[in-house]
């Protein structure tokens, strides 16, 4: 494998034999104990991708796509039916006691935190769990809650903290051992939009000051955009899409949204000819394909037509992109 990446997956295939009934019932349920029915689930296909050090790398897919079987191999948790995989020179499923040592995992929907007890004894029993120096110990929790502005807050039972608070406390435990790699599942979700940015700041300035590299899975678009440079799309088990987020976008630099509103109600008979996006009687959006039409000449013809008030033009948004890749009509590796 190569040095150069901290994490390389070669050619991973995740099976499982899942067991089917194709009717319901007590009688159904009774003949499986004697004979049961089995299909094969190809939970991810032979998919091959690599990350750099010092990377924060969006990893996102659709419910169901096998996001987070990857992941759970990546960590150790799973073992794959085939392939390749080092992470920071581990086999993840062979030598798991050693890598989680060297990982940090942030779940927004699971809590590494006790309800009724502050935080800092939180802190205090993860430096236990993985040795830290005192020195160490205390040089991280110093940056961390100066980072977080949280010396207050960790004082406080965790049951006494707003999410977005105990969002912050939960990396401060993931981060403590100082993991060279940390996953990120939903971090920001359930977050309110100040909540949200303070989290991604901090991402951002962990991964500036300590070239920390985060794996970020999520389905708020917001923070990949604010967040990654390179995304991996996985989508039915195979990979749609590993390339830098930039160049995603450019696929879709030939295509514009114009936002109309109407000074009164449309018949859409009367945007019959136009590629709508959405419509109600007094407003619409219209994408425009500008390798087949001249922008100018389309916003005239609807100026003339149409009772405009007014009019936006604006590129195809980031989930318009996803939307895309996640529907197959987009495919494409770096």
């Amino acid at each position: 494998m190569n040095d150069n990446y901290i994490i390389e997956v070669k050619d991973l295939q995740k099976i499982y034999k899942v067991n089917q009934r194709d009717k319901s019932g007590i009688g159904a349920a009774f003949k499986t104990l004697f004979k049961r029915d089995y299909k094969i689930v190809e939970a991810v296909a032979n998919i091959s991708f690599h990350i750099q050090p010092g990377e924060i790398r969006g990893f996102i897919g659709p419910n169901g796509a096998g996001k987070s079987t990857t992941i759970k191999i990546l960590s150790g948790v799973l073992y794959p039916s085939s392939g390749e995989v080092d992470v920071m020179g581990y086999t993840p499923w062979l030598d798991r006691e050693t890598l989680v040592k060297r990982i940090g995992v942030v779940f927004g929907q699971k809590s590494q935190l006790w309800w009724d007890l502050p935080a800092i004894d939180a802190f205090h029993l993860n430096k236990m769990i993985y040795e830290i120096p005192d020195k160490t110990f205390k040089d991280n929790l110093d940056y961390f809650i100066s980072a977080l502005n949280i010396e207050d807050v960790v004082k406080k039972p965790v049951r006494q903290l707003s999410l977005g608070e105990r969002m912050k406390c939960e990396f401060v435990c993931a981060l403590l051992h100082e993991p060279p790699l940390v996953f990120l599942d939903e971090p920001t979700i359930g977050l309110d939009i100040y909540s949200k940015e303070a989290i991604r700041t901090y991402i951002k300035k962990i991964n500036k000051d300590k070239g920390t590299t985060f794996i970020v899975t999520t389905h708020d678009l917001g923070d990949i955009e604010d967040l990654c440079k390179n995304i991996t799309v996985i989508n039915n088990g195979t990979i749609t899409f590993d390339d830098s987020l930039e160049n995603l976008k450019k696929y879709f630099t030939k295509k514009k949204i114009i936002d109309i509103t109407f000074s009164q109600a449309v018949d859409p008979e009367d945007l019959k000819d136009y590629n709508i996006k959405s419509f109600n009687d007094i407003s619409a959006s219209i994408e425009i394909n500008l390798e087949e039409n001249n922008l100018r000449e389309e916003i005239y013809k609807m100026w003339g037509a149409l009772p405009v008030i007014d009019l936006n033009i604006n590129n195809i948004s980031i989930e318009e992109v996803i939307k895309s890749i996640y529907d197959k009509k987009l495919s494409h590796t770096g």
